[in-house]
């Protein structure tokens, strides 16, 4: 027995050393949105959290159907139903055309499409990139930003909004909301 200790302490050992160096990730700033319909029920809440590791978008919502969904940052802190254009147009401080396919894209507001299975639900965990929430080219600059779900799913080419059809969902991020 006591010839085959060693070779079982060793692989516990190794473990517990990897447990205890995991990274732990810091969070700065959370800030989140709610997410309404244009009847102005409730569909879902959106959160971006600025962490030591980068920012996050994390959404759980409720969409019409099962299907694909665009959705987009958008460069104004309003909602106002029944089709959000109040919202304004995707944040784009860096004056890109939109569409990660797009040879002169993308632009700061372009997200990935969701897909909403027979339940109608979607959730999502993005990391964002090179993403700021202050200062002249932060989401929050001047009168916020907001999230919004296109009711087709965005080609990711063309400009301005990815052929994504009709606003759906919509809500506002602004530095009142940090959570």
């Amino acid at each position: 027995m006591r010839d085959y200790l060693p070779i079982f302490i060793i692989p516990v050992l190794a473990s517990c050393t990897t447990i205890q160096s995991a990274k732990s990730v810091e969070v700065s700033e959370v800030i989140s949105a709610d997410l309404a319909r244009a009847d102005g029920s409730w569909a879902g809440v959106a959160t971006i959290s600025q962490r030591s590791d980068g920012a996050f978008l994390s959404l759980t919502a409720e969409v019409p159907a099962a299907g694909t969904y665009g959705m987009h940052l958008h460069a104004v802190g309003k909602c106002e139903a029944p089709d959000f254009t109040s919202a304004g147009p995707h944040w784009n401080p860096n004056m890109k055309q939109h569409g990660r396919d797009n040879p002169m894209g993308a632009h700061d507001g372009d997200l990935p499409n969701v897909e909403a299975a027979a339940d109608r639900k979607v959730t999502l965990e993005y990391k964002l990139a090179d993403f700021m929430l202050s200062g002249p080219s932060g989401l929050l600059y001047a009168d916020g930003g907001a999230l919004v779900i296109h009711e087709k799913a965005d080609d990711y080419k063309t400009d301005p909004s990815g052929n994504s059809g009709k606003r759906i969902l919509c809500g506002v991020f602004k530095s009142g909301n940090r959570g």
